[in-house]
């Protein structure tokens, strides 16, 4: 289901969670839960995730890891603000170690100049704070984006996880 490198980070992960007594949450957005099912493929996972938000709207980014409206009307739910806002969130509601968010735009439509499809915002947060990072996929399929996005995530909550609290 996942490539073989999405599948190593999953299972370098849950290594390094392991060794190191961390668990872990996601709150996803353009994602739809990706990353937590990369995760819990892996046998054993259970050990370090905590659980998953699928917060494809608004309104479910509001209730579901309490992102501030807001927050929302002034950044766009495409932003860093938001990410920051919903890997905290997040990690509060599902009382982890470490939570990592993902707000993007996957397309083919809902892009636009300011915030083209392929543009998607990652946030970390962990006991030492709160990691942002950025990336354009550019114009390709969504399916592409999401993939590449669901390998982003992970990367950057392994790194996290690797520096500790």
């Amino acid at each position: 289901m996942f490539d073989l490198e999405i599948r190593s980070l999953a299972v370098e992960l849950l290594n390094l969670s392991l060794e190191r007594g961390f668990t872990v949450a996601t709150v996803e957005s353009c994602t739809g839960g990706l990353v937590c099912g990369a995760m819990t493929a892996i046998a054993g996972s259970s050990a370090m995730v905590q659980g998953g938000l699928v917060t494809y709207s608004n309104q479910a980014k509001a209730a579901l890891a309490g992102v501030p409206v807001a927050l929302i009307a002034q950044h766009g739910a495409v932003s860093e603000p938001v990410a920051r806002a919903m890997a905290e969130g997040g990690r509060e509601r599902l009382e982890a170690s470490f939570a990592v968010s993902i707000t993007g735009v996957a397309g083919p439509g809902g892009g636009s100049v300011e915030k083209p499809v392929g543009l998607v915002h990652f946030a970390c947060a962990g006991p030492a704070g709160t990691h942002h990072r950025e990336r354009r996929f550019g114009e390709q399929s969504r399916d592409e984006i999401r993939r590449l996005s669901v390998r982003e995530a992970l990367d950057l909550l392994r790194e996290t996880v690797l520096t500790g609290p």
